[in-house]
């Protein structure tokens, strides 16, 4: 792509020389505002935009936009250049200031590129031009940052979705994309959003989370991080489950840190966003149709075909269709340790939510036969949760024990008990054990590994 197309302009016409244009002086434009103003200041948003255009039409549309220090580097000497010719008077913060900001309209995400450097913020929303707003620590706060119009957010999607091949235009107004660092990014453009083109990015941490981070954070006591290592290890099926932004991709990643460095993992999802640790992985992304509305391929192709990969672990980034009667018959064919994740408010909803996906697929089969299925298949369900507070926690760790009739037969082993809300609004409970010492322990002792037996039954209790 070149670099004229990527800002999202024409090909403009030659700039006269410098010595017959009017300088830019600071009577005519006003000092900048002070570092940290609010971004919609007129006079910055004016002066940025002639100095930009200036800069654009001197750049070279045939450079190589996969340096970015290279044209950081350009983009540089000729931003001084403009400014030293037109007689611009600005204090080195504001200087500072308008290079970074032309420079994120030319090589990053634009207004929004602050944010994705913020390690603080995890989720970025963008409602249309005059609307961003961010999530802190939980909380969701609307920020100063604004775009120009439409047409500078629909410039920003087009430097996300071009990369990975997918487009978005009023035919295809919906996409699913992700960014270099793995971060997930939607996108709804008119005529679908009313407000504008509308860009949702859930931030990955630069510096991927342990399972002791998440024992540190409260998400989890320590005993449930030795047990949940532990089935892993023992290749038992596990499924993630949770609401929207409860973390379950976070908790799939640091789950899939367990998995021995010796065994071959293929991970299937939309977005590719699994970062796992280990060497022999091998990621597979779905794919949206084409212009034609031909090609497309769809997560239960890829589930299917990974079968014929010599998979020793499968792991779906999230099973929402009929590919989760094919997760289910993987896991009871001899792929053990297989993991996913799905969107349940509870394991007893998870349960109906699986049955529901697997009629999905297009079979008619009678319930039972599909809970059969699932009672067989799934070992362990973990619930992560996104408290009131803002906060994430595992606050259920659960067996499937059988059938008895009709019923699939759940039992907790582990769970989070709320007691209160202290004075600053934080959720206050106790991590703790049922007392329950499940049934596939023997799994665990016939691959030497060993549980001390207060894990289940010790009266102790972690309080957050």
């Amino acid at each position: 792509m070149s670099l004229l197309k990527r800002i999202g302009g024409n090909v403009p016409t030659p700039v006269e020389p410098a010595a017959s244009r009017a300088p830019i002086r600071p009577e005519t434009t006003g000092r900048l505002p002070a570092v940290g103003a609010p971004s919609t200041d007129e006079t910055f948003r004016e002066l940025r935009a002639r100095v930009q255009d200036r800069l654009i039409n001197e750049l070279n549309p045939q450079m190589d936009l996969n340096n970015p220090a290279k044209v950081r580097k350009q983009v540089e000497e000729i931003f001084n250049a403009i400014l030293d010719s037109e007689s611009i008077v600005l204090s080195r913060a504001e200087r500072q200031r308008l290079f970074e900001s032309i420079t994120a309209d030319i090589i990053g995400l634009g207004p929004i590129e602050p944010l994705l450097a913020d390690e603080d913020v995890s989720e970025i929303m963008v409602n249309g031009p005059k609307q961003v707003y961010i999530e802190k620590k939980g909380k969701l706060i609307k920020t100063d940052i604004t775009f120009a119009d439409d047409d500078h957010v629909m410039r920003i999607i087009d430097r996300i979705v071009a990369p990975l091949g997918r487009r978005v235009d009023e035919s295809s107004p919906m996409v699913d994309a992700r960014l270099k660092d793995g971060s997930r990014v939607n996108v709804v453009i008119r005529p679908l959003a009313l407000n504008g083109p509308t860009i949702t990015i859930r931030k990955f941490r630069k510096d991927k989370l342990t399972v002791q981070d998440l024992v540190r954070f409260g998400s989890m006591s320590q005993d449930m991080a030795d047990f949940l290592a532990a089935c892993v290890k023992a290749r038992l099926n596990i499924v993630v489950a949770g609401g929207t932004g409860s973390g379950k991709t976070t908790l799939l990643n640091v789950l899939s840190s367990f998995i021995p460095e010796d065994e071959r993992i293929i991970t299937v999802e939309n977005a590719a966003e699994l970062q796992l640790r280990q060497d022999h992985v091998v990621t597979l992304e779905s794919r949206p149709p084409n212009v034609e509305g031909k090609g497309e391929i769809t997560i239960r192709d890829l589930v299917i075909n990974c079968l014929r990969m010599r998979p020793e672990r499968i792991i779906v980034g999230e099973c929402r269709g009929g590919e989760t009667l094919d997760m289910l018959q993987a896991m009871n064919t001899g792929h053990d340790g297989s993991m996913t994740t799905i969107h349940a408010n509870t394991p007893r909803d998870a349960i109906s939510r699986i049955e529901t996906m697997c009629l999905m697929a297009g079979m008619d089969l009678p319930a039972r036969a599909i809970r059969e299925q699932i009672a067989s298949a799934i070992h362990v369900f973990v619930q992560q949760s996104r408290l009131k507070d803002g906060s994430r926690k595992v606050t259920q760790i659960t067996e499937v024990a059988g059938m008895e009739g009709d019923v699939v037969v759940l039992q907790d082993i582990f769970v989070f008990e709320q007691t209160g809300i202290d004075e600053k609004g934080k959720i206050v409970g106790q991590l703790r054990p049922t007392g329950v010492r499940p049934r596939f322990l023997e799994k665990f002792e016939a691959l030497n590994i060993f549980l001390p037996p207060t894990i289940f039954g010790s009266s102790e209790r972690f309080s957050f």
